[in-house]
């Protein structure tokens, strides 16, 4: 079960490598292609509003048509997108470029999450997926560095070759070692199950449990998308700075992540959602009294997100378990919706905080306190799960 777990962490890394890896290279991106930065970055959440739509046509159909097809034809896709940004010669053509990566990232995410409810249940599959979420905080701490480094050395385009060339080794061992995990009692329909998603959004503890992951991914790209204002603008530091002070922040995450499973496997998934809470309401109050400080250091900022993004660590595991729970013959629709309201909520969430016409690190705070209220809002929903 160990080699399955890592081989589905590789198909949810498609993601994280899409946005981490080319984030020290957006100004050199919009200078290469006469564009503005502020259209480069808007791909971030482009990118994952179409991982979420997306959802809802892959999940279907990785129902009918089985995980591994679905799983192969969405790296393809992938592949093709990031030839598509290393060959742009405008700004709205590397959107474009993006927005075909976001499609094709729903397809190996939702297949990775539905192998996970087909092959396990309760616990097990709340550490699987604290496991698959907390290892993706690797690529965070490394992508932009390794992006940083090869943007430099070769190009701005470097990135974009590194993910073509990460899309087709994964193809091929997709292809050779990816079971069929797509359980015989699947429930198949043809077209998108509209009827379905709006039953399953009508249940209380289903959007309650799937809400808290959409406004903690949220917080997350929140900080993500203002972290290089705050931290090289404000604070000062340069690009090699920043990509260590987000792979270390991201290591912690790592840790948090482990520390939950451990908390899963001792005390419960509420428990673990409990320990969530603790965390965001820390970094509440931290990032408030650093904040009403002037010119506040690196660590100032940091902190608070370290302490915010270990309540995210903490709680997407026990959340996405609890949301998946009563829908064993029908996981990839409950999972692509499950996937949808995070992404698309989280992009949502992002693109209001940065348009807000607020410092970066209130528009975060206000991030940070809607993430508390839905885990505190998970958590007495949970009494009864």
């Amino acid at each position: 079960m160990v080699w399955f777990k890592w081989l589905l962490l590789c198909l949810v890394l498609f993601s994280p490598l899409g946005i981490d890896i080319y984030l020290p290279a957006i100004p050199a991106i919009a200078d290469s292609l006469g564009s503005s930065q502020a259209l480069v970055q808007s791909t971030i959440s482009l990118f994952l509003l179409m991982m979420g739509l997306g959802q809802l046509v892959a999940g279907p159909l990785a129902d009918r048509f089985g995980r591994r097809p679905v799983a192969m034809a969405g790296i393809v896709i992938y592949l093709a997108g990031a030839l598509l940004a290393v060959l742009s010669t405008s700004g709205w053509l590397f959107v474009l470029s993006r927005l075909i990566q976001g499609s094709a990232v729903c397809a190996t995410s939702v297949v990775a999450f539905s192998a996970v409810r087909d092959r396990m249940d309760g616990q097990q599959s709340a550490q699987a997926y604290s496991f698959l979420n907390g290892a993706l905080n690797i690529v965070p701490a490394l992508a932009p560095l390794l992006g940083g480094l090869l943007a430099e050395r070769f190009g701005w385009q470097a990135p974009f070759w590194f993910l073509a060339l990460y899309a087709l080794a994964l193809l091929l061992v997709v292809w050779r070692f990816l079971p069929e995990t797509l359980p015989a009692g699947t429930q198949v329909k043809r077209g998108i199950p509209f009827g379905r998603y709006l039953a399953m959004l009508r249940q209380g503890p289903f959007l309650a449990f799937a809400l808290v992951n959409a406004t903690g991914m949220g917080m997350v790209l929140t900080y993500v998308s203002l972290a290089p204002t705050v931290l090289m603008n404000q604070a000062g530091l340069s690009p090699l700075g920043f990509s260590l002070v987000f792979g270390a922040n991201a290591l912690w995450i790592l840790t948090a992540s482990l520390l939950a499973n451990w908390v899963i496997r001792r005390f419960g998934r509420r428990a673990c959602l409990g320990f969530a809470l603790a965390w965001l309401l820390a970094a509440v109050l931290a990032l408030a009294a650093t904040t009403l400080g002037e010119a506040a250091p690196a660590w100032g900022y940091m902190l608070p997100v370290t302490l915010a993004c270990s309540g995210f660590a903490c709680s997407l595991g026990p959340a996405t378990s609890m949301a998946l729970a009563p829908f064993g013959d029908e996981a990839g629709v409950a999972a692509a919706l499950v996937l949808c309201l995070q992404m698309a909520g989280a992009s949502l969430i992002g693109i209001t905080a940065v348009a807000l016409p607020l410092a970066p690190q209130w528009a975060l705070w206000g991030t940070i306190v809607l993430a508390a209220l839905l885990v505190a809002n998970s958590l007495r929903v949970a009494k009864g799960h």
